[in-house]
């Protein structure tokens, strides 16, 4: 009864905003959802962040299931992903547990970080490309890694974006493509999407999972943001098409930005 007694409808628009967007350009809703929860409608920072990995493992189960189906899915990196990600998470968990979270300070540290990888997302939005070519130069007048040195580098990659996204909900995407698109530049990208979609759903339910255990998800946001966003990212989704993606990628990145700010220097 108190899940829908206490229902609030600019939380499913504001779900059906991030999820249309989420639609159209692919960014997680991680880096749209959690600021505007905190900065818009005052919710704790680690409440917005617990409620929105849970969120985020329900409508990236679809993805996954989609993903699965077209065989767009590299298991291995998956694997690697994961065993450093899910030990990272559990730490991370055990540290919120631990702390204040109450605190002026904690609050400070995750919106702080928060700001920062949104900053980090949009760069990737407007110069993945640039990066990746440069870094892709730098790695051909070097040679190609040795498989050994990969797998370590992808675990590496799993223990930073398990301490980062259960931190701050933010990063799997951003972080997580470019990188591995350095590290596999002969596979499909849109096998290392649906690899890194399919890793995301084990590591943001582990943390909504840790997060309701020590009581910082609000059961009744979580509802009204899944109302409006499923809706939203079908819309998005069939909009696409036909849309400028360059332009909105841009003004995606921009809004970002400002709202990066706003979490820096609030």
């Amino acid at each position: 009864m108190s899940l829908f007694g206490s229902y609030q409808p600019l939380y499913s628009f504001s779900g059906f905003f991030v999820g249309m967007l989420v639609g159209i350009t692919g960014v997680g809703g991680g880096s749209l959802m959690t600021p505007l929860l905190v900065l818009l409608f005052g919710v704790h920072p680690a409440t917005a962040v617990g409620t929105d990995l849970l969120y985020a493992a329900i409508t990236k189960t679809a993805g996954t299931a989609v993903h699965g189906m077209h065989g767009r899915v590299n298991w291995r990196v998956v694997g690697l992903l994961a065993s450093g990600s899910v030990p990272a998470a559990l730490v991370m968990l055990w540290i919120m547990a631990g702390v204040n979270r109450e605190s002026p300070a904690v609050a400070h540290t995750i919106t702080f970080s928060l700001g920062c990888l949104l900053l980090l997302t949009a760069l990737m939005l407007i110069f993945r490309g640039q990066i990746l070519e440069a870094i892709r130069k730098w790695r051909g007048e070097r040679g190609k890694l040795a498989p050994r040195t990969i797998a370590v580098m992808t675990v590496i990659l799993g223990l930073v974006l398990g301490t980062l996204v259960t931190m701050t909900s933010v990063g799997a995407g951003a972080l997580g493509v470019t990188v591995l698109l350095v590290l596999y530049p002969q596979t499909d990208v849109r096998e290392i999407v649906g690899s890194d979609i399919v890793h995301a759903v084990p590591l943001t339910l582990i943390g909504g999972m840790g997060y309701w255990f020590i009581g910082e998800i609000k059961w009744s946001m979580l509802f009204a943001l899944l109302v409006g966003s499923i809706p939203g990212i079908v819309a998005g989704s069939l909009l696409a098409p036909r849309l400028h993606e360059r332009s909105v990628r841009l003004i995606l990145a921009v809004t970002l930005t400002v709202v990066a700010w706003k979490l820096i220097l609030p």
